[in-house]
C-alpha cells in the first residue's frame, strides 16, 4: 500500500489508546531482547523508525541496524540464540550504502553495513528516529520524519505532527539531521508518491554455506558499479 506524502501546512495532534501503548511496549521488547544478544559480543545498535518515534501499529517492522562494520560471522554468532530465516546482501542504488540484511523469526530484521557508510547514510537512520538500547530501556521516545513526510514529535498522551514541507529548517533542529538528508529524503518520498517504489539494483540471497563479505567482493568482482564504490570509501 503506497503511503501518501503530507501537504505543506498539515499539522495535527494524535493521542494514543491504551492498545498503542502496549504494542509499542511488545515491540520494543523484541527490539531489546535482539539488541541485548548483539551487546554481549560488542556490538552497538540502534533501533530506527516508528518504533523508536512511539507511532506503531500492530504491523510495525522492527527494524535494528548496526552503524558501524563488524564482521558478518560475529552479527551471526550474537544472533544464534534467535531462528534466522533469511540472509541476504542489498544495495538500493550503485552508489548507496551495500547492507547485509538478516530476518529473524521474531520479526526482527538486522542490517549492518558491508562498506564504510558516509555520515548522510547513518543520518537516513536517524531521520527518521533512532535509540540505543539503553534509551528503550529508560523507555525514551525520539522525534524522527515517517514516510509521509510528516514530523513526528513525542507528547506524553501520543505525538503532535506537522509536514515538513516548508519546514525544513524547523525539522532539521527538531530532529538532529542535516538539511541535506532531508532535502534528499524529500526528494526521494515525494518521487516515489507519483510514480511508485523502483527496483532495488542489488538483492542476493545467500546459502547455508556462504559468508556475506566474500559474496560481496565477488559481486565486486564483476559489477563495476558495486566495485566503484566499495573502491571509494572501502573498509
Amino acid at each position: 500500500m503506497r503511503v501518501k506524502v503530507s501537504k505543506i501546512g498539515e499539522e495535527r495532534e494524535v493521542i494514543y489508546q491504551e492498545e498503542r501503548w502496549e504494542i509499542l511496549a511488545s515491540l520494543r521488547e523484541l527490539a531489546r531482547e535482539v539488541m541485548s544478544s548483539l551487546m554481549e559480543f560488542g556490538i552497538d545498535s540502534m533501533a530506527h523508525g516508528s518504533i523508536a518515534r512511539g507511532d506503531v501499529h500492530r504491523r510495525s517492522d522492527v527494524d535494528v541496524f548496526i552503524p558501524v562494520i563488524v564482521p558478518s560471522y560475529l552479527v551471526e554468532m550474537a544472533l544464534e540464540k534467535f531462528q534466522i530465516i533469511e540472509r541476504e546482501l542489498i544495495q538500493a542504488a550503485p552508489w548507496h550504502l551495500p547492507k547485509g540484511r538478516i530476518l529473524l523469526e521474531n520479526g526482527v530484521e538486522v542490517t549492518f553495513p558491508i562498506s564504510k557508510p558516509k555520515e548522510i547514510e547513518l543520518e537516513f537512520y536517524r531521520f527518521g528516529g533512532a535509540i540505543t538500547l539503553r534509551e528503550i530501556s529508560e523507555k525514551r521516545r525520539v522525534p524522527g520524519i515517517d514516510k509521509r513526510l510528516m514530523v513526528i514529535l513525542p507528547t506524553k498522551k501520543g505525538h503532535r505532527e506537522f509536514s515538513v514541507i516548508g519546514r525544513e529548517k524547523e525539522a532539521s533542529k527538531l530532529v538532529g539531521v542535516s538539511q541535506d538528508i532531508i532535502r534528499e529524503r524529500i526528494q526521494v518520498l515525494t518521487r516515489r508518491d507519483r510514480i511508485g517504489r523502483t527496483g532495488i539494483y542489488l538483492r542476493r540471497g545467500l546459502k547455508p554455506e556462504e559468508n556475506f563479505e566474500e559474496v560481496f567482493l565477488k559481486i565486486c568482482s564483476r559489477d563495476p558499479n558495486v566495485r566503484r564504490r566499495y573502491d571509494v570509501l572501502g573498509r
